[in-house]
């Protein structure tokens, strides 16, 4: 931008004196009030590109050198160059073409909604993920009544700022000193949307992408036949609550869009938690935990059975709130409830259930289709952090007197016999694999992110290098790995793959047992690939050689799948693994320890696999600390 654009622009937001700043109203009904609007740099975020072709083969047969012999990897090299020539430049060009005509979006949107809304396993354990809150600093707050009210009333307040456009754009600073300021702020909200990313990248600041947001809330995947159907009303107020597998709602917003007192939901979640209803002979909840199409047909007969009134209120609500009656033990019991529960008290359609057991230990479950963890993460930030520093009641609080027998409708739903059968069957399912599920933790407090800094060396290339040392030294062979990368810097960005095990990283492992990981800038492989096999099959065209292969496959079994994250907010956070003989690795890098959170079925053993992960940070610290290593 010109200089004198720059002084006419400081002089325009001098001249405003622009405030929306918190009157006593808006600040019961709003987090904040951005003076940027929520979506000020949507509309100039740059695209996706789509990577050339040759570069992703390069990229692709890289990935392959760590996983095959010679003669495994000739034969993959041939098809690879075969198809890079023949049938995959045809397929890359049409790709091209398409994206150049689809300028609103990104090419990758389309294909990865299919991928989620085409898979046909239960979104429990195979899709859906958790993270947990930590506690609340002040611990009487902990009360789960107080929790789950101030938790209630900041997750309305968030979904009134993000409809509002008041809630601050979401951005990663490179720079904060310049790009972090109210002076900036003044300056690129006078700058057209058009424009507006420009801007902020001068000052080495990235806008990411929101427009998964919106589904945050009143949103639910609807279970269809092959292919499921997200769903959204934005006009629904009220909120669903679970309790012993029974389903409440009550509204939240009155007919104006007003947030109702914090003490009117406090007495409505006290009515629900003081509730004695025995809990259902037979839990609906299960459904939602069944094969998508076996689900479907379910969910038709649930409706034509009568039932269609109670699944708009569970469908619409603004979230699914679950209040379990029970404390918790320790991370592990933490990592089952958050992840999955017993399967009654959960609706795992809903975007996310925020979950709150009985001694105030909270989470969130979400469904994965809508949308990635950069949006359930500013969530999480937003609402942990309103709550604890802004709390709408204390312990010592008084539920309002309202009648809240008449306010709270307590959901029946009518059940016939296939029903019955369907539920019963469901449960066994869902309790057979809860069952089978391995989940173990470690924290590794001998060093962190840190020591690592110190050292110039990348935290998260250790993490994923102890995780390929681990698998050696347990397996004896390097295997198909995948990070989580996320993509929001560009217009409707997903995720793509990183893969961690690579020529260098064997080596090292192999060095450390017997070049660190590189992040992806839109220029990953996975992404492309899957989108030229997505074209050819939406052409009817044959499936191309290439990916025949066994040793495509081989990569896209991923064994290890591993995503971290670091939050103020969050004590922890799970996925199940991918593959049934793979390794679910949830990782934090902390400034002076590492934790890890593994998920395993019974064909791998994931406490082992954790400590040879421990053993792995041990080796990597002590040479970077100059001590020796062991065996």
């Amino acid at each position: 931008m010109a200089g004198r654009q720059l002084l006419l622009l400081r002089r325009r937001a001098a001249a405003a004196g622009w405030r929306r700043g918190s009157s006593s109203a808006g600040a019961a009904e709003y987090l904040h009030r951005s003076i940027v609007p929520t979506m000020h740099y949507q509309k100039s975020l740059p695209r996706l590109p789509v990577p050339k072709l040759e570069d992703t083969i390069r990229r692709y047969l890289n990935a392959q050198k760590p996983l095959l012999n010679d003669d495994q990897f000739r034969k993959t090299e041939e098809l690879a160059h075969h198809f890079e020539k023949g049938i995959g430049r045809e397929l890359h060009e049409q790709l091209v073409a398409q994206d150049s005509q689809n300028k609103h979006t990104s090419y990758i949107t389309g294909p990865w909604f299919d991928m989620y809304l085409k898979a046909r396993e239960p979104v429990v354990f195979n899709f859906n993920a958790f993270m947990s809150f930590n506690p609340d600093p002040k611990s009487e707050y902990n009360d789960q009544l107080v929790r789950a009210t101030n938790m209630t009333v900041s997750a309305i307040r968030f979904m009134k700022t993000f409809r509002a456009g008041y809630l601050e754009p979401e951005i990663f600073h490179l720079n904060p000193e310049k790009s972090d300021t109210q002076i900036f702020k003044k300056i690129i909200r006078f700058v057209p949307s058009s424009l507006s990313w420009f801007g902020a990248y001068m000052v080495n600041a990235y806008p990411l992408d929101m427009s998964q947001y919106f589904r945050l809330f009143n949103s639910t995947r609807l279970p269809k036949l092959n292919r499921d159907e997200l769903y959204t009303d934005e006009k629904a107020k009220h909120l669903l609550v679970l309790r012993h597998g029974n389903f409440y709602v009550f509204d939240v917003l009155d007919r104006d869009g007003n947030m109702l007192k914090p003490s009117e939901i406090q007495a409505h979640l006290k009515y629900i938690l003081s509730d004695n209803s025995p809990a259902p002979a037979f839990p609906l909840g299960y459904l939602s935990s069944e094969n998508r199409d076996t689900w479907a047909l379910l969910r038709k007969n649930l409706r034509d059975n009568g039932n269609e009134e109670a699944l708009q209120k569970v469908d619409s609500a603004v979230f699914c709130l679950s209040l379990d009656d029970f404390s918790i033990k320790d991370f592990v019991h933490l990592s089952h409830t958050m992840l999955h529960g017993d399967g009654a008290n959960r609706w795992y359609d809903k975007s996310f259930n925020l979950i709150i057991t009985k001694d105030g230990t909270a989470g969130v479950n979400f469904e994965h289709s809508w949308g990635d963890g950069v949006a359930v993460l500013r969530f999480q930030n937003e609402v942990f952090k309103d709550s604890t520093k802004a709390p709408a009641i204390s312990p010592q609080s008084q539920p309002a007197s309202v009648d809240s027998s008449g306010a709270v409708q307590k959901l029946d739903f009518k059940l016939n016999d296939a029903l019955k059968a369907g539920i019963t069957k469901a449960k066994q399912k869902f309790d057979a694999t809860a069952e089978s599920l391995s989940l173990n933790l470690i924290q590794f407090h001998e060093g962190g992110k840190d020591l690592l800094k110190q050292k110039k060396i990348s935290p998260d290339a250790v993490a994923q290098l102890a995780f390929q040392m681990a698998f050696l030294r347990q397996y004896n062979q390097t295997v198909a790995t995948y990070e989580s990368c996320s993509t929001a810097a560009f217009k409707h960005g997903r995720t793509e793959t990183i893969r961690p095990a690579s020529i260098h990283t064997k080596k090292c492992s192999e060095a450390f047992v017997k070049e660190l990981a590189r992040h992806s800038t839109g220029q990953g492989f996975d992404r492309h690939l899957f989108s030229l096999r997505y074209l050819a099959s939406s052409k009817g065209t044959a499936l191309p050689d290439f990916y025949q292969d066994q040793a495509y496959a081989r990569l896209n079994h991923n064994i290890i799948s591993t995503s971290t994250l670091v939050s103020p907010a969050v004590q922890l956070g799970g996925f199940g693994p991918v593959v049934s003989d793979g390794f679910g690795v949830g990782y934090q890098v902390h400034d002076d320890w590492i934790g890890c959170n593994v998920s395993s079925y019974p064909t791998r053993n994931g406490k082992e696999f954790l400590q040879c992960i421990y053993k792995s940070l041990e080796d990597i610290f002590n040479v970077l600390k100059g001590k020796k290593i062991g065996s």
